[in-house]
């Protein structure tokens, strides 16, 4: 086995990830120079080219290629494998995305508290799947069209993606019922997911230039709550708004979808009686 420096491979796990060194210098709050350094250090130490330069930033040689899927699936195995090292037994970590975050899990926080009072839930924030599998007392919510499939992993459907059109009450607009032609020549509060781009792309109705873009659910939501026009999400993530009357429901999409809202956990771990009453909990509260 070659000796190689393992930051180094980390260096060029985040370089290869960005196609730029810059940006990789900013992530790991190293300087450019620095950076390019430890690529070359290791291409020596490897005996191979792993990064091709250019004006617009690297990219992988056939052997950079080979060694960056080593290192992301030797980088999970270890993210997995210290996840829960130096955790006691009352953390639970739940890995979720901002807007289920903000939208679902926040207003449950005090039931979550009764029901577990000593749990100590901690979040960690992604918009992406977990590359790695989940650890000892780990817990994610992703949407997707299937379950899990890693298997490593335990999977559970908690609800389908029906999307609907929410506003402030005190919102002008016509009476209901609506329709979507209508609909889209309202001012539209539009998140990262480009579901009313796609509708008016779809039915040909509406001008994408009066979209007003924010990078997150929670955001257009919030600037429904605002009054400043119509939101497009899922029933799960505004149930809350709609129950204590900040939003109202004005338009609901007849088109059912294949995507879903899951749960995974580690199945190692499932055998615990407290992972699986969290789970449990979890999947009740969408019912």
């Amino acid at each position: 086995m070659k000796n190689v420096n393992l930051n180094a491979l980390r260096v060029f796990s985040v370089v290869a990830s960005h196609g730029n060194l810059q940006r990789a210098a900013e992530e790991l709050s190293l300087s450019r120079g620095a950076v390019s350094q430890r690529i070359k250090k290791l291409e020596i130490e490897l005996g191979v080219v792993l990064l091709m330069r250019g004006a617009r930033g690297v990219s992988l040689t056939p052997e950079g290629e080979r060694c960056f899927a080593a290192v992301k699936d030797a980088l999970a195995i270890l993210d997995t494998a210290f996840a829960s090292i130096g955790e006691d037994g009352d953390r639970v970590t739940l890995h979720i995305g901002s807007s289920t975050a903000t939208k679902w899990l926040i207003p449950r926080m005090d039931a979550f508290k009764a029901k577990f009072p000593k749990i100590s839930l901690t979040t960690q924030i992604h918009e992406q799947v977990l590359a790695r599998s989940l650890g000892r007392n780990e817990i994610a919510i992703w949407p997707g069209k299937a379950p899990d499939t890693n298997i490593a992993h335990g999977s559970r459907r908690l609800t389908g993606i029906q999307l609907i059109a929410v506003c402030s009450p005190d919102f002008l607009r016509p009476d209901w019922p609506m329709g979507l032609e209508m609909l889209l020549t309202m001012p539209l509060l539009q998140d990262a997911h480009r579901r009313w781009e796609k509708l008016i792309h779809e039915t040909g109705h509406g001008d994408t230039h009066k979209l007003l873009n924010f990078d997150r659910s929670a955001l257009a939501l919030d600037a429904a709550i605002g009054g400043h026009g119509v939101a497009i999400a899922p029933t799960y993530m505004v149930e809350n708004d709609l129950r204590s009357k900040r939003l109202v429901e004005i338009w609901v999409d007849p088109e059912a979808s294949d995507d879903g809202l899951y749960t995974s956990w580690a199945k190692d771990h499932l055998g615990q009686t407290r992972m699986k009453r969290i789970v449990d909990w979890i999947a009740s509260e969408f019912e």
